[in-house]
């Protein structure tokens, strides 16, 4: 791309962010419509450097398996499993575009971004060992968890863990196990459609282009960027724009002007990992193993303790630490909060914050944490660990949502949402996990609200059934169809199925 200041360039399509969002969505258009004019455009130097990062992404392979957070319990005993059954349809999607993009030779081996590695939920003490029951009862009514384990027996729970039960005394503990669960490493998955896209005739992908505005006249949407290392701007012109940008998308969404989104704030909450250093304890643990969350710590902060497969080496992580800057973005600016702040989001953010003092409070305790009180943490699943075996490793950043609300004013909200203008022509990404997992159905969502004509077309229909064979149906109510789905995409894969 030339880098002039006259430069205007036109495209059907404007992808802000060259993350796993963009990099679906690119795919899933170009798939749909081959003579799009597509654009990416990625402040960085490289694509998925952020949210996207394997460092930076917790690389679960969100499928409701581990996550308690996912299924709360009620004032009645009642455990709701409708977050946990969502998920886990949403990421048998992703599954099932993944392993089309492996059968189509989009993407050359499953195992650059995908591994086995089961998914494990652990607590402790006796009200905890009896949610957990109850929530493994709830869960295998569903088909969807039927590979599911639970276990209150040492001798099961230490071929399981070793790790976590070295040095146990007799302490009443429980597990569940899902062996299908999977680790994902979204960077890697991410360049690997990128380059994909980059041999199709129609698609450019260019780095170090900052977005600082947006602005709509005639139908279409101007994009005005600056080459960050030739300080030269731009204008591109596109009928659709998707921002999605991680937590740059909440600036964007407020200079676009759209009426909806308006009353959109953000809470930047920073993350950092203890990264086993020590060969041997790595080769002691093979699993990811989820407890529960602190009192008043957000969903991003569930402590886990997590066998990751990154550039085709073993790694143990354990957090992550919460933290708190000002930045949206890892690579971001001190001023992002501030600048943020307008008058239509000023009331909701204030009321948001008024109502999660308990949040305020979690996270200056985290800020203050020493290397021994992290330690302390680490220490409830591996009793016998020393800090000199661990280092610590600065993660991802993410934005939570603000929303204005008639009655509360402004409520936190830890979850993702596509804002669509009501024509459809631009939409924004905002919020966290589980993002990544769910990119597929997330940017299905936001073909049938931006596209509506053309995805009820029987052509892009047939497409997407090819793409995704369950398209259309609900793999939840279809234990036949949800096995023989999953056995394709555990062979293309080359994953465990049972």
């Amino acid at each position: 791309m030339e880098t002039s200041d006259i430069l205007f360039e036109k495209s059907d399509v404007i992808l802000i962010g060259a993350g796993i969002m963009s990099a679906t969505l690119g795919m899933l258009l170009k798939q749909l419509q081959p003579n799009y004019i597509i654009t990416i455009l990625e402040r960085l130097d490289i694509a998925a450097a952020e949210s996207s990062d394997a460092w930076n992404n917790a690389g679960t392979g969100h499928s409701g398996f581990c996550e308690l957070n996912y299924t709360p319990q009620l004032a009645n005993g009642y455990i709701d499993t409708s977050k946990a059954i969502q998920t886990a349809e949403s990421f048998e999607v992703s599954r099932q575009f993944w392993a089309y993009l492996v059968e189509s030779g989009s993407i050359n081996s499953p195992d650059s971004f995908i591994e086995n590695i089961p998914h494990m939920s652990c607590v402790w003490g006796n009200e905890n060992v009896d949610f957990l029951k109850a929530r493994y009862r709830a869960l295998k009514k569903s088909h969807l968890f039927e590979n599911m384990q639970y276990s209150e027996d040492p001798s099961q729970l230490e071929d399981w863990m070793p790790l976590v039960m070295e040095g146990r005394n007799n302490e009443k503990m429980a597990a569940t196990r899902v062996e299908t669960g999977t680790d994902v490493n979204f960077g890697s998955l991410t360049r690997g459609i990128f380059n994909k896209l980059k041999e199709a005739d129609g698609i450019s992908i260019h780095f170090n282009q900052d977005v600082y505005d947006l602005i709509k006249h005639d139908n279409k949407w101007n994009i005005k960027i600056k080459d960050l290392k030739r300080g030269q701007k731009a204008t591109i012109q596109s009928k659709f724009v998707f921002i999605g940008a991680g937590g740059g998308s909440l600036p964007l969404l407020l200079k676009s002007g759209i009426p909806e989104g308006q009353g959109f704030g953000g809470f930047p909450v920073s993350g950092q990992w203890l990264k086993c250093i020590n060969p041997e304890i790595i080769k002691k643990h093979h699993a990811k193993i989820y407890g529960k969350a602190s009192v008043g710590a957000p969903p991003m902060s569930v402590p886990h303790l997590d066998t990751r497969i990154i550039q085709g080496n073993k790694a143990l992580l354990f957090g992550p630490y919460a933290g708190f800057t000002t930045k949206f973005l890892k690579n971001g600016s001190v001023l992002d909060l501030l600048s943020s702040i307008n008058l239509s989001n000023i009331l909701p953010m204030v009321t948001a914050g008024l109502a999660n003092i308990d949040l305020t409070k979690y996270l200056i305790e985290q800020i203050r944490q020493s290397p021994e009180d992290r330690l302390v943490a680490l220490q409830e699943f591996i009793p016998g660990a020393q800090l000199d075996d661990w280092e610590l490793e600065i993660a991802g950043q993410r934005v939570q949502i603000i929303k204005n609300d008639p009655v509360e004013g402004g409520i936190l909200e830890f979850g993702t949402e596509v804002v669509t203008s009501a024509d459809g022509s631009i939409a924004a990404l905002l919020g966290a996990s589980p993002g990544a997992s769910t990119a597929v159905s997330i940017m299905l969502n936001l073909l049938q609200q931006c596209f509506p004509d053309k995805i009820t077309s029987q052509v892009w229909v047939d497409k997407l059934k090819t793409m995704i064979p369950s398209y259309g149906q609900l793999l939840s109510d279809d234990a036949i169809l949800c096995r023989e789905i999953r056995e394709w995409t555990s062979n293309v894969l080359d994953l465990k199925n049972t």
